[in-house]
């Protein structure tokens, strides 16, 4: 059996080596019906997290309900499981008590594998009537609004003084002999990881009456560095061959690194240094950029080069004290355009469905067209049709002509468009005679387009926007005499275009 759950503390007295965070736990939950808040565990791997969570729910006298990363966590399971568990409770068989909800892997709800989970746990947190008790190993990839919602509390790496004992009580408990050095060894090379020293001493142990320093493993556990240390590893303290070797421990892409290089790098950097390390990151972007366009990978060694022992040779002096570094401000950037980047994708995908074009003349060459024909929605036929061609949403016709989308302008817009599309599903729905009648209608339409042109409509009005568009449509309006009064045509311009 594995000796990590075998010898799981079962009371908050036995965890080692946090007492801070232990204290600050029990803190959280004593007082807990004074604030009714969630809390955040939160610190590297194997250092007692999950296990100060469950001991205390075991003090408490409290039942768990646990999701971890191996769980589905869409927003449907989160609303189901931990949503009933937190708010009633009825999930425990009826228990009396407090029942507390414990979410592992906190920072790992994102992209479409947790469909919608991490807005479902963010309002779970701030509705539930009963504890939560979320688990992270990095803090700041959880949503800030997830962050705000919730205490924190951080747990440290454990000391090698820490460690050491606790080896010695399993020794005795499993009763294998031991060294003192040879335990001094298996703290020293896990690095205050408790949960890997166990996994090593057991290993160790396996087949053996005792262990002797001659028994241990020498070398280092391939452990990941955190990004935090290593950007004091990089912008502070090493030269050029150590920064570059520290960077591949660090569990992080070059397209990732780059952005916590270059977003907290100014923090420390000044003057000419930061000039020159700002060529250094330019380098490393063009050769990440080499990497998009041939796939070729090879390529990340000299974006790697470039960004960390080029950034780290750019220093001009050394650089002390703490520094608060946070995650690049680019990705809570990106968090705020998803919503317009997605409208912008929808509304571009239709056209070119539509049009037969691809999605990048799309969104720039048709889309500005759009917006400034139907700007405001002034030119309220039009935006109809518009509608009604490429299916949109109020989200999207609001994207589009800058009008807001809960307006009553909008909705009716909305409306009538699908009014339109059904009135066209019935023109449509004719049988396989019906072509000569079409002829005939086409033949029609063709006299009356005639007619038009001779009553003096703008030619600019039978402009395409379907791919073959040019900047007709904003020319004539730009050409029109100042004292037109013909505003009825104006209003049509471009219409048939949707038709």
């Amino acid at each position: 059996m594995d000796w990590t759950e075998k010898y799981r503390p079962s009371s908050l007295d036995e965890i080692r080596g946090n007492d801070k965070a232990r204290d600050a736990l029990q803190e959280w939950a004593d007082t807990w019906e004074d604030h009714r808040e969630a809390v955040v565990l939160h610190g590297s791997p194997g250092i007692g997290k999950t296990s100060a969570a469950h001991a205390l729910a075991s003090d408490e006298g409290w039942a768990t309900i646990e999701l971890n990363a191996s769980d589905s966590r869409t927003k449907d399971v989160i609303e189901r499981v931990a949503g009933e568990a937190a708010k009633s409770g009825t999930l425990t068989a009826g228990e009396a008590g407090r029942r507390v909800v414990i979410l592992d892997e906190a920072d790992n709800l994102h992209g479409n594998v947790d469909r919608g989970g991490s807005a479902a746990i963010t309002s779970l947190v701030k509705e539930a009537s009963q504890p939560m008790i979320l688990i992270a190993n990095d803090f700041y990839e959880m949503s800030s609004g997830l962050r705000n919602a919730c205490q924190e509390i951080e747990f440290r790496d454990v000391s090698k003084r820490s460690i050491v004992p606790v080896l010695r009580d399993l020794c005795r408990k499993e009763g294998v002999e031991y060294d003192d050095a040879a335990l001094d060894q298996i703290a020293e090379m896990n690095s205050g990881d408790l949960r890997g020293a166990i996994k090593d001493l057991q290993a160790m142990a396996e087949g053996r009456d005792r262990i002797g320093a001659d028994d241990v493993v020498t070398g280092e556990r391939d452990k990941t560095e955190g990004v935090f240390d290593y950007l004091d590893t990089v912008i502070k303290e090493a030269g050029a061959e150590e920064a570059l070797k520290a960077s591949y421990d660090v569990d992080e892409t070059p397209d990732d690194l780059i952005n916590w290089i270059e977003d907290n790098m100014p923090k420390d950097y000044e003057g000419e240094e930061l000039a020159v390390a700002y060529d250094f990151l330019a380098n490393a972007d063009r050769w990440l950029g080499r990497v998009r366009a041939t796939q070729n990978y090879t390529f990340w060694r000299y974006a790697g080069d470039n960004m960390t022992a080029g950034v780290a040779a750019a220093r001009r002096e050394p650089k002390g004290g703490w520094t608060r570094y946070g995650p690049p401000s680019y990705w809570s950037k990106l968090g705020r355009s998803r919503g317009t980047r997605n409208k912008r994708d929808y509304v571009a995908r239709r056209i070119a469905e539509a049009g037969g074009v691809s999605m990048s003349t799309a969104r720039r060459e048709i889309l500005p067209h759009l917006s400034v024909m139907t700007h405001h929605c002034k030119n309220r036929e039009l935006t109809v049709a518009m509608a009604a061609k490429y299916e949109l949403e109020a989200k999207h016709v609001s994207f589009i002509t800058g009008s807001g989308e809960d307006t009553n302008k909008v909705q009716s817009i909305v409306e009538d468009a699908e009014r339109l599309r059904e009135e066209r599903a019935v023109e449509n729905a004719g049988g396989a005679f019906d072509d000569a009648h079409a002829g005939g209608s086409e033949e029609t339409t063709d006299s009356e387009e005639a007619d038009a042109e001779d009553d003096g409509e703008p030619e600019s009005a039978q402009a395409s926007l379907d791919g073959s568009a040019t900047d007709e449509p904003a020319d004539a309006e730009t050409d029109a005499p100042a004292d037109s009064t013909d505003d009825e045509d104006d209003d049509q311009a471009g219409l048939t275009d949707f038709m």
